[in-house]
């Protein structure tokens, strides 16, 4: 449902504490897999597998927050068949796509690998407005070009020499694999936003939780597949053992960057369902600008003139958005106001 929807405060803060989690959890994502490669971690299988391992955690608040005495809008509710074909596809597609993500930062840097990624918003905008009927407006279109903007400048100002000892054939797969999981995950909002309201048709946060945990136990199942059936399950005690930090670190490393992609999967799907898959998108590119503050404060990367304009333009570009949907709620209530305070027609007579 769109913004102009959310007329009560529990909405915004919903939609506030979703846009929270999605920056926090993918800006610690990212650094976390770029230590995770940097100090000798190399298991394809294992960075996939780490996306998705983590949700058992999101029981906690799905048994918190979630209860049987949720109201349903749902007169007729889908057959569970429906329910688990759904789950399943979007979970065999999840895992996919955290392959190919795996695969590109693998083999490319880490300013390069950002670049494609945002592609990702140009994709879903086609995406939404083919599969969500998403509406385009001036503003809306100026996000858009602006984030990407923000996110290609970062890209090309990025001063590091990349990966070491990749040749020109596996750079190229890299490249590949990066915009091919950019679309498939742009496709893969869109189709979870068509679920949320053609299949699921509920408006409660235990759908949301649902969704993240039956897609992510069936992406994990194939991940761990994946990881036997290569022969990389072999290699993970020599990874350990030399990597670079030391044992702890290493599963360390693994384990705070599965939790961070579970907190980043709650904003992700959080946002899709209180807003819509473009949306969702855009925060997601913002936080590709504002990485290179946490960066800093980590690692103590330089933050140059290009760095801080690219964090303005991601700014502006969110700006937009958000005044967008402003914009909608204002129209909206204001044609609901009109509605309410319509002369019935009968005393026209």
């Amino acid at each position: 449902p769109p913004l102009f929807e959310l007329w009560h405060w529990q909405s915004w803060l919903m939609m506030a504490l979703n846009i929270f989690f999605l920056l926090v959890g993918q800006a610690a994502v990212l650094l976390l897999r770029r230590s995770y490669y940097d100090h000798g971690g190399n298991s394809k299988w294992m960075a996939t597998l780490v996306q998705t391992a983590a949700f058992p955690i999101l029981l906690i608040p799905y048994f918190l927050f979630a209860s049987s005495h949720e109201p349903s809008s749902v007169s007729h509710p889908p057959s569970l068949k429906t329910v688990s074909l759904v789950y399943f596809v979007l979970g065999v597609v999840i895992a996919g796509n955290n392959m190919l993500y795996s695969v590109g930062l693998l083999y490319l840097s880490a300013s390069t690998y950002s670049l494609i990624c945002a592609t990702q918003l140009a994709f879903n905008a086609v995406f939404s407005f083919i599969i969500n009927h998403q509406k385009f407006t001036t503003l809306i279109l100026n996000s858009v070009v602006v984030l990407l903007l923000s996110a290609s400048l970062i890209g090309v100002n990025d001063d590091s020499d990349g990966p070491s000892s990749v040749s020109k054939s596996k750079y190229i797969l890299g490249f590949l694999c990066t915009l091919g999981a950019s679309a498939l995950y742009s496709l893969l909002l869109s189709l979870m936003q068509l679920s949320f309201q053609k299949v699921l048709k509920k408006e409660t946060f235990s759908v949301v939780l649902e969704m993240l945990i039956y897609t992510s136990a069936v992406a994990t199942c194939v991940s761990v597949v994946g990881l036997f059936a290569s022969g990389e399950w072999r290699t993970l005690h020599g990874e350990m053992n030399g990597y670079g930090t030391g044992k702890v670190s290493y599963v360390m490393t693994l384990a705070w960057t599965a939790v961070a992609w579970q907190v980043c999967s709650v904003g992700v799907v959080g946002l899709i369902f209180v807003m819509s898959s473009l949306f969702s998108i855009v925060i997601s590119t913002l936080s590709l600008a504002l990485t290179p503050i946490a960066a800093v404060i980590v690692f103590h990367d330089k933050m140059n003139g290009v760095k801080v304009i690219a964090l303005l333009m991601a700014l502006w570009g969110f700006t937009s958005y958000i005044y967008q949907n402003h914009l909608d709620d204002i129209k909206e209530k204001k044609a609901q106001a009109d509605v309410n305070g319509a002369p019935d027609g009968s005393s026209c007579q």
